[in-house]
């Protein structure tokens, strides 16, 4: 029922699909498994995002977008490259710095953007088998 509610609700750009590879940029440095995701499975992750952000104000949708796009310029001026193009470990040197600005909306923001890529990779079944995850929405009777 989720994957049918899924691919019904794709069929609109999304607030994020304007940003779409500096997002997955921030996704592989936030969750290092998802650079060897297959396209799939990584347009699930994309989709679950994309669905969670359509329950929230318009408003806050554009700010999240804004966000992504505001990190991909400041790499641009701090580091000539967007952040898709820019080194894995240049990358993640450079969101550790940012989490740790004095910024108080900055870093919530990216604390914010990891909670959404986390929900993205984690709330797949597959990567539910993968970690041995077991939880069920019938609870402890669906384990016995």
């Amino acid at each position: 029922m989720y994957e049918q509610r899924l691919s019904t609700e794709a069929d609109g750009a999304g607030a994020l699909t304007p940003v779409r590879g500096a997002f997955r940029a921030l996704s592989e440095t936030f969750v290092p498994e998802i650079v060897g995701m297959d396209g799939p499975s990584w347009e699930r992750s994309f989709q679950i995002v994309e669905t969670a952000l359509r329950s929230w104000p318009r408003a806050v949708q554009r700010q999240v977008a804004l966000l992504v796009r505001a990190l991909d310029w400041i790499s641009l001026i701090r580091h000539g490259r967007r952040l898709a193009k820019l080194e894995p470990e240049r990358r993640l040197r450079f969101m550790e710095s940012l989490q740790r600005s004095r910024l108080l909306l900055l870093r919530r923001g990216i604390w914010g953007l990891r909670s959404l890529v986390f929900m993205g990779y984690y709330a797949q079944p597959e990567i539910h088998a993968e970690l041995g995850y077991r939880a069920r929405p019938e609870g402890w009777e669906a384990v016995r």
